[in-house]
């Protein structure tokens, strides 16, 4: 292949392209980009379409899913270009012919998205993301829309479970030295949308707004010759509110050392092994007995929501939660796929499409989402509105203006005409996923947030128009 393109610097290597260049248009797979080639040959690739993100089913037990990566996705979209780094690679690797390289060089996505949003909750068949523009738009954010959203919405379901079984003690994400950096970052996010209140990552803090918090560990201890001069040592660094790790030799000699070095003005100790319920218990009581009744305590070490849940009786104030929380606590994926289900047919009009492969059925056909709500405004039932393109766009404009009360729509613009929409992005973006989180996990009916095993919360449901 010929990648002598005009206008085209002398040519720059993989290993600079790579990490030099800040394009994301190569987080992706290669097929997309091959049947892109096929489609702009065959003429095709620029047929209007429309591709929906869902999922089939939940991990199994789990009673709800949560919504979140769309920040990520649309701060990614900025970048998702093919500069000269990228071309030449492509050219030099032979994956696509000059033609395709060529449509590359100007790619811009200009369709529009509109989706749950981030932070909403969802269910099998939720349409969470719906895209529309041309094939050649729309194929090529597949994988990069999938990789973000399926990761970043695992971690978001598990910690909802955290913060749910918390309930009102604050859950403090550490897990970045269990992940991939890039994925600690995005983990961190995660968590913060369902509820987390702080993080370690410090990348994570200064990215998105949140929260960082830590103070030593054991090796700060192990460093000095005792535990009372590591105490001393750390207290007169960051002051008597720092928290003090009290388990690295005897917990109750540590809580001793830890009252002395900072008083009992001692801002928390923590605990990270052994029983840690019974320990809570009697650390409390030596606490309470020297008059630190406003020292707090924090427990660590390989929690997830069931050990959380264990501990609701025992006197924690905080929670920190590493590797179960950036692995999904068992669920590191959420299964969502990006499906095409419609293509401008010969007529100009949107002609839906669908899967019929076993087990991996779709539906064809754009949809609209709503939620309908009980007089007790809790979730019933989840409503996939099918039907003809026009009755599902008419449906849409009809909630926008009213309608059925026990009806809430679900789907709110967050590209359109290749815009990212203000607000969704960047820390005020994670700010508004969160307090939606919020909303949306309070609708759920009584019993959804339970941990032991169960179908969906709610039902979902088709509503068939024409």
């Amino acid at each position: 292949m010929d990648d002598s393109r005009p206008g085209t610097p002398p040519h720059v290597t993989p290993a600079v392209a790579a990490v030099g260049s800040g394009s994301t248009a190569l987080l992706t797979d290669r097929y997309e980009l091959t049947m892109l080639q096929a489609a702009l040959a065959d003429g095709t690739a620029h047929r209007r379409c429309v591709f929906e993100v869902f999922t089939r089913r939940l991990p199994a037990g789990r009673r709800y899913g949560v919504l979140a990566g769309t920040g990520r996705v649309l701060e990614q979209l900025a970048s998702f270009r093919f500069g000269t780094p990228e071309l030449d690679w492509l050219a030099d690797e032979r994956v696509v012919d000059d033609a395709t390289l060529e449509f590359l060089a100007g790619y811009r996505f200009g369709g529009s998205v509109v989706g749950y949003a981030e932070g909403e909750v969802f269910f099998p068949q939720s349409p969470v993301w719906v895209v529309e523009g041309t094939f050649a738009e729309a194929v090529l954010l597949e994988t990069l829309v999938l990789s973000v959203l399926n990761y970043d919405s695992a971690i978001a379901s598990a910690a909802s479970r955290m913060t749910s079984a918390a309930v009102d003690r604050p859950c403090l994400e550490m897990g970045a030295r269990r992940a991939h950096e890039d994925a600690a970052v995005a983990a961190a996010r995660a968590a913060a949308v369902a509820g987390f209140a702080a993080t370690s990552n410090l990348e994570a803090g200064r990215r998105y707004g949140l929260r960082t918090i830590g103070t030593a560990a054991h090796a700060f201890t192990l460093l000095h010759d005792d535990e009372e001069a590591a105490f001393a040592s750390q207290v007169r660094s960051q002051g008597p509110g720092t928290t003090l790790l009290v388990d690295t030799y005897d917990v109750h000699r540590g809580v001793e050392c830890a009252l002395a070095a900072a008083g009992t003005g001692l801002g928390a100790v923590r605990l990270d092994s052994g029983d840690l319920g019974s320990l809570a218990q009697e650390v409390r009581a030596q606490l309470d007995a020297a008059g630190a009744h406003g020292t707090q305590i924090v427990v660590t070490s390989d929690l997830d929501e069931y050990a959380i849940a264990s501990l609701a009786a025992a006197p924690v104030d905080s929670y920190g939660v590493g590797t179960s929380l950036v692995t999904g606590s068992g669920a590191p994926t959420c299964g969502m796929v990006y499906k095409l289900v419609a293509r401008e047919g010969a007529s100009g009009e949107l002609e839906p499409v669908a899967k019929a492969s076993r087990s991996k059925v779709s539906v064809g056909g754009r949809k609209a989402a709503a939620r309908r709500l009980g007089p007790d405004g809790r979730a019933v039932e989840e409503v996939l509105v099918v039907g003809p393109d026009e009755a599902v766009a008419g449906w849409t404009a009809a909630r926008s203006a009213g309608g059925d009360p026990s009806l809430r729509p679900l789907h709110v613009p967050l590209v359109v005409e290749g815009e990212v929409q203000p607000g969704l992005t960047a820390a005020a973006g994670v700010r508004a996923a969160t307090e939606r989180h919020h909303a949306s996990r309070d609708e759920l009916p009584r019993g959804a947030r339970r941990l032991s095993a169960d179908e969906a919360a709610v039902p979902t449901v088709e509503l068939r128009l024409g």
